[in-house]
């Protein structure tokens, strides 16, 4: 299969709009899952296992699938590179969604995510599989060996992270307790740190336009989420950036730590 260029760039571009118009969207008003599913009533919802595991499924597969049609001779990229990518969502579709203790999806964003999902998949599988020519020299190359501990790194402190939220609930239990451990100790979103730190890794690791679109998009999504976390006392976007003042965990939990940061440590 030759290299699809102007279908590429037509993703990309979709990954950069998408991202933004989220950014905007979600800023004041949550993305409906998890602890926000009940500000949408009415939706017809789905098991969080379930949820989980369809809507990662694709960007598993999917590159799998054009490894496996492929006619190109084997190359870094197909192998070390794509493998980080699949190794994600291996952990995420079939260790983290058959475990995860969260609430009920609605299924429109299960569905939603299913779509995105099989788009990046097809987007970074194809781009690394047909169009990147990464060199012998590339496996010296100081970008790949700093972006995959960058990414390896993310994806330990990411793990490790969803295994503290989820043994804060017994089995069937839905009561958000303050997560205590690891990086919780120092920001309130460690789990989004680790993605984050994913997927920039990933960017590093490539030196590719799709993985930085797919990171950009990530963080648009990732930040909002954060943010609801937190209560601040003006809506002006550089109070937001630089005070350390908390939203969810604060209308919740008076006990909570007024020293932890969003994502950042001691940063933001």
């Amino acid at each position: 299969m030759l290299c699809q260029d102007i279908l590429i760039w037509f993703f990309c571009v979709v990954l950069i709009i998408t991202g933004s118009i989220n950014f905007i969207r979600f800023w004041k008003t949550p993305a409906t899952y998890g602890r926000y599913t009940a500000l949408s009533p009415g939706e017809k919802l789905v098991p969080a296992k379930v949820a989980w595991f369809f809507q990662e499924l694709p960007s598993f597969v999917v590159p799998l699938l054009l490894l496996m049609t492929s006619d190109r001779h084997s190359t870094l990229g197909m192998y070390l590179l794509l493998g980080t990518f699949c190794l994600h969502y291996f952990q995420r579709t079939f260790i983290y969604s058959l475990r995860t203790r969260g609430q009920p999806f609605p299924i429109n964003i299960m569905a939603t995510a299913f779509a995105f999902c099989t788009l990046n998949g097809f987007l970074q599988g194809h781009y690394l599989l047909h169009c990147a020519t990464y060199e012998a020299t590339w496996l010296s190359d100081g970008r790949l060996v700093t972006g995959l501990m960058l990414f390896f790194l993310g994806m330990a402190i990411n793990i490790h992270s969803d295994c503290i939220l989820r043994n804060l609930r017994k089995p069937g239990g839905t009561k958000y307790k303050i997560p205590r451990g690891g990086l919780f100790e120092y920001v309130s979103a460690a789990n989004f740190l680790g993605e984050i730190m994913e997927w920039f890794g990933y960017t590093i690791a490539t030196w590719s336009f799709p993985a930085l679109c797919f990171a950009f998009f990530s963080c648009c999504f990732i930040v909002t989420r954060v943010f609801r976390l937190h209560k601040t006392f003006t809506r002006k976007l550089i109070f937001f950036l630089f005070l350390n003042c908390y939203r969810y965990y604060l209308e919740n939990f008076k006990d909570y730590p007024r020293k932890r940061c969003r994502l950042i440590p001691f940063v933001f």
